[in-house]
């Protein structure tokens, strides 16, 4: 698919990629023109833990997929396109098959003792 019959909008999740690796994901919050003719000033909201907004000044062929560099680093953003029901389905009939199979074989039985879990809580620890 051109990188132009489907260019990045507002609110739309692209990945960012780092020296040609995957490196994160994150929204588009604002386009907004630059001083210099054809740039923009793309806000992007990194979505990872310790949420934080980026402000990267781009051109519009760089926000659709074209390479740029920041200090000598190759950046490319990728639009992120939600996979349809029928790309889905056949990596979870895999996956459904291998864990039947993966079942299916006989594991050897542990003690009582190495069964039991912990349980961690994740609230407030209460004084009793």
């Amino acid at each position: 698919m051109n990188k132009l019959e489907n260019p990045v909008v507002e609110k739309d999740i692209v990945q960012v990629f780092i020296e040609g690796n995957p490196a994160f994901f994150a929204r588009v919050e604002s386009f907004l023109p630059d001083s210099k003719p054809n740039w923009w000033h793309v806000k992007l909201l990194v979505l990872q833990v310790q949420l934080h907004v980026v402000t990267w000044i781009l051109r519009h062929e760089q926000i659709n997929g074209e390479e740029f560099t920041m200090g000598g680093i190759p950046i490319r953003i990728e639009k992120v396109i939600t996979p349809s029901e029928s790309d889905i389905t056949p990596q979870l009939e895999k996956k459904k098959e291998k864990t039947a199979k993966d079942n299916s074989e006989p594991r050897e039985a542990k003690p009582a003792q190495e069964k039991q879990a912990r349980i961690l809580s994740l609230g407030e620890k209460k004084e009793i």
